[in-house]
């Protein structure tokens, strides 16, 4: 049955941030994929890309998500997500996928260190490349799109409720 909410879309988007407070306005619970990660490997997912290179940390992320069990939740998932494609079919199997939608110039403002926030993210590739290479796929995978630019997090939220 597909009554989870999946949240997908680049490191700093709000993700995490919106989809708490979606989760307490809907009454559902709130999952963080990169938790799920970190709980099942023992690691944070900046020591899993340190210790297994970006690939490695791909296919973790891939099988866990993959395997996430849920009913009436709101899923936060990893910005990386979008390059495993069998838990991109298990979410989207599950839920309604809802792509958080930021312009490039947020997305660098927003963001501090990406290697402290375990964004796999290739040698030489820079934040533009990878934000280019993710929002192809992030289209891709969306089954609603919600445009994040200068609103705050309730309007996202309502966003949400309102398209969904």
């Amino acid at each position: 049955m597909k009554d989870n909410i999946i949240l997908i879309g680049m490191p700093g988007v709000g993700k995490s941030s919106a989809g708490v407070v979606l989760a307490k306005v809907l009454g559902y619970e709130f999952i963080d994929s990169d938790l799920v990660i970190q709980k099942a490997t023992g690691k944070l997912l900046k020591d899993i890309i340190a210790e297994k290179g970006n690939k490695g940390f791909l296919e973790v992320e891939n099988r866990i998500n993959a395997g996430i069990e849920a009913s009436h939740a709101v899923i936060a998932t990893g910005g990386s997500v979008v390059y495993g494609a069998e838990a991109m079919k298990h979410l989207k199997s599950i839920g309604t996928v809802v792509y958080l939608k930021a312009s490039y110039d947020t997305i660098d403002a927003r963001l501090g260190n990406l290697a402290g926030r375990g964004v796999a993210i290739e040698k030489g590739q820079t934040l533009h490349d990878l934000y280019d290479e993710r929002v192809k796929l992030y289209e891709k995978y969306a089954d609603v799109t919600v445009m994040i630019d200068g609103r705050t997090i309730e309007q996202t939220v309502n966003d949400i409720i309102m398209k969904k």
